[in-house]
């Protein structure tokens, strides 16, 4: 089994795709499942994930086969992931343990306008930081990955906050990284970020109505008081 999930592919037409790569984005995907839901076990699901797609993108082995291109961006991207996801646990976690509940561990809110500030400034240095060294170890294509790394971490650090706004970020990370992985040949995972694109727009609008809602008051029945409405 293990070996099969290390070295195995599946066929495809003429071709085959790497198992690791599918298996990967299969547990990428369900992370973002479960994160559109706010649970806790988005984090743990999608640090499988990230493990396994660094040694894909590490060793260069696209589509089933070795001797492709690595793209150090994009296994940078991984390690990143996991320090990130384990912040994000620990978060999710406390705030499960402090609501006493099992379901959604909080509530959506749109960044403070210092807040945006602050992820303006990341995303300006991170990006400037990843594409220098990117182009110094001779990256596929520093300018792309570096957008795609630095705008991940910051998507995944607004979902540990509980932003709105992660959303916007990962739209924005899968238009260019849809381009660049099919140029580098990693097609599933290319066709996963198309379909991330697509599943973003619905978590967009998932945690935004989340966030109206628990901005909307709650109107007591006729003839109760808003004590006694607040304790039916």
């Amino acid at each position: 089994m293990l070996d099969w999930l290390l070295h195995g592919t599946i066929p495809v037409g003429d071709g085959a795709l790497s198992v690791r790569e599918v298996v990967g984005n299969l547990f990428g995907l369900a992370s973002a499942l479960l994160g559109m839901r706010r649970l806790v076990w988005a984090w743990p699901v999608g640090l499988v994930g990230n493990v396994l797609l660094f040694t894909v993108f590490v060793s260069g082995e696209l589509s089933g086969h070795t001797g492709g291109e690595p793209l150090w961006g994009q296994a940078g991207r991984q390690v990143f992931f996991v320090v990130a996801s384990v912040y994000g646990w620990w978060r999710w976690r406390s705030l499960r343990a402090a609501g006493d509940t099992d379901g959604a561990v909080l509530t959506p809110r749109w960044a403070t306008g210092p807040e945006r500030l602050v992820l303006l400034g990341l995303a300006a240095a991170g990006y400037g930081l990843a594409y220098a060294l990117l182009l110094r170890i001779g990256s596929y294509s520093p300018a792309t990955e570096a957008w795609i790394l630095a705008g991940s971490l910051l998507a995944t650090y607004g979902m540990a906050r509980g932003w709105v706004e992660f959303w916007l970020v990962w739209i924005a990370v899968d238009v260019v990284g849809v381009t660049t992985l099919v140029r580098a040949g990693y097609y599933p995972t290319a066709g996963m970020y198309l379909f991330y694109g697509g599943f973003c727009v619905v978590g967009l609008i998932t945690w935004w109505r989340a966030e109206r809602a628990a901005r909307t008051p709650t109107v007591p029945p006729v003839g109760t008081t808003p004590q006694q409405g607040a304790r039916a």
